[in-house]
């Protein structure tokens, strides 16, 4: 390995599974010392156990690497500044945060249940807010004293936050919440040296291998463009000091292939400089929509 990280001090966020897993082990490799966090909870997000954080320290020590497991709910102040306590008392800095942390409770809207709501968009919106800002207060505390950081964000999107996704309305709007989250961050936080990133990644996990199942198989022989350590080396390096001056983007990650997604920009527009009567505005939207590029497909429809 290049030793890419070398000397720097990354926080995973739901690393003891899938994509978190694979993302510590390969900051690791690079040279990274790793903060494994990970509450060992089911698909749904009940149970909680350190049990896999832990095996992937183990992992990761045995590798010749440096890790800690952290059990801490980052959805909460206290779990979330721990965890970022977790990273200067051990190691004596935090470089990088990687927000991976997530899980499902799918259901078609009209049969979505408010809790089933409320915990989806607690864990990944909120597990996001809440470690990035107190990472982000600690950097801006270093940069204040004369040690300007070379800090990294890197944020984890879906495809359904970008598309939309049929029977996961709070995953999908948790999700692109990310999204609209790491723009502001980015725009906040680069006169401290903060620079903040975030990804849609698809690869086979705990989550997708059953909403997904045929697409995400792992094939007989060949690449396995599902494997989440595709998603890997990408996050790495928007965590590493070798992406200094990209912030603010969102990339598309799976297998082999790395997509700058380019989010809404304006489209065909007509001004008449006056109020529109409502006939005359659906008229105006109906020539619009025809000179307009077809939206994508939302994901799961046919």
């Amino acid at each position: 390995m290049s030793g890419l990280c070398s000397e720097r001090v990354a926080i995973v966020t739901g690393a003891g599974r899938g994509l978190g897993r694979a993302h510590a082990l390969a900051l690791a490799s690079e040279g990274a010392k790793v903060v494994v966090n990970d509450l060992g909870v089911g698909l749904d997000g009940t149970g909680s156990g350190t049990g896999p954080a832990q095996l992937v320290v183990d992992e990761i020590v045995a590798r010749g690497g440096q890790a800690v497991a952290h059990g801490g709910d980052i959805a909460t102040t206290e779990g979330a500044a721990s965890l970022i306590r977790t990273a200067v008392e051990t190691y004596g800095r935090l470089d990088t945060l990687v927000n991976n942390a997530g899980f499902l409770r799918d259901r078609m809207l009209v049969n979505l249940g408010e809790d089933d709501w409320d915990a989806v968009i607690r864990v990944h919106l909120k597990g996001h807010f809440l470690p990035l800002k107190y990472a982000a207060a600690h950097w801006r505390a270093e940069a204040k004293a004369g040690r300007a950081p070379a800090a990294r964000i890197v944020n984890t999107s879906s495809g359904a936050g970008l598309l939309g996704s049929v029977g996961q309305g709070n995953y999908s709007a948790a999700k692109a919440g990310i999204i609209g989250l790491t723009l502001v961050a980015a725009a906040e936080m680069g006169r401290y040296g903060v620079l903040v990133n975030a990804i849609a990644p698809a690869a086979r996990t705990r989550m997708t291998e059953a909403t997904f199942a045929e697409t995400m198989a792992a094939p007989d022989t060949g690449f396995d463009a599902m494997a989440p350590e595709n998603v890997s080396p990408l996050v790495v390096w928007l965590g590493s000091a070798a992406s200094a001056g990209v912030t603010g983007r969102v990339f598309e990650a799976e297998g082999g292939r790395i997509t700058v997604m380019e989010g809404w920009r304006p489209g065909p527009t007509a001004d008449k400089g006056a109020r529109w009567s409502p006939a005359g505005a659906g008229e105006a939207v109906l020539k619009l929509l025809a000179e307009a590029t077809t939206p994508e497909p939302v994901y799961g429809t046919q």
